[in-house]
């Protein structure tokens, strides 16, 4: 049990050399145009996103992708692969799930703790998502798809959240506020995204997608996305 809390941990972790720091998600935009502007408007533009994109598709298809890997039907983790990456709006957010991906697959090969066989399967994709390795990583490790459905959610937050402060700009108690009401959160997102059905997933969210979209173009900016 303590090892499978550390490798969640490591997963979850700021250090994971995948380069999740250096995107936004729109984030930026929102911030140049004024629509996130204080810690108010930051944290409702987060929490929006967590409630109505990551956790009415993300998060239930992270958990079908780690149910398809421990089940060792890669045959399955490999089509909602491709379903996640043809549900990227912008072709920044499409680059930004591939480098991460290419990146968690590159790092797998230089640990001592991942099966052979999954390295094999992981393999396959020319170029998958984030989302089908990290899943296979965390099913390999027997992590349990609630605390991983957590991990990630909490990953992404963190994130955005580090990324407000540097933009808006908040201070670190800002910053720690609105990652305290997530946290309440998370737990409700998870629930619902491992109780959803399938034909319920729905990545509608027509105001982060003009904001990735205007970000590719915005002149000056910090975040890669």
């Amino acid at each position: 049990m303590r090892l499978a809390l550390t490798r969640l941990l490591q997963l979850a972790s700021p250090a994971l050399p995948v380069g999740a720091y250096t995107y936004s998600q729109g984030l930026e935009w929102a911030a140049e145009s004024g629509t996130v502007k204080d810690e108010v408007t930051a944290r409702t533009w987060i929490v929006d996103q967590l409630e109505w994109n990551l956790g009415r598709f993300e998060a239930p298809l992270l958990a079908r992708m780690i149910d398809a890997w421990a089940a060792d039907a890669a045959d399955k983790a490999i089509e909602l692969d491709a379903l996640y990456l043809a549900s990227r709006e912008t072709a920044e957010l499409r680059a930004e799930t591939l480098q991460m991906g290419h990146s968690l697959r590159r790092l797998l090969h230089e640990l001592d703790d991942v099966p052979e066989a999954f390295l094999v399967q992981v393999a396959v994709p020319p170029a998958p998502a984030f989302a089908f390795v990290w899943s296979g990583v965390a099913a390999a490790w027997g992590l349990a798809p609630e605390e991983a459905l957590t991990a990630w959610l909490w990953s992404w937050a963190e994130n955005q959240t580090l990324a407000a402060i540097k933009l808006v700009p908040l201070g670190q108690a800002a910053g720690q506020r609105i990652l305290f009401e997530i946290g309440q959160r998370i737990p409700i997102v998870v629930a619902r995204a491992l109780a959803m059905q399938e034909e319920s997933l729905s990545n509608l969210a027509p105001g982060f997608a003009i904001a990735c979209a205007r970000h590719e173009t915005q002149y000056s900016r910090l975040f890669r996305s």
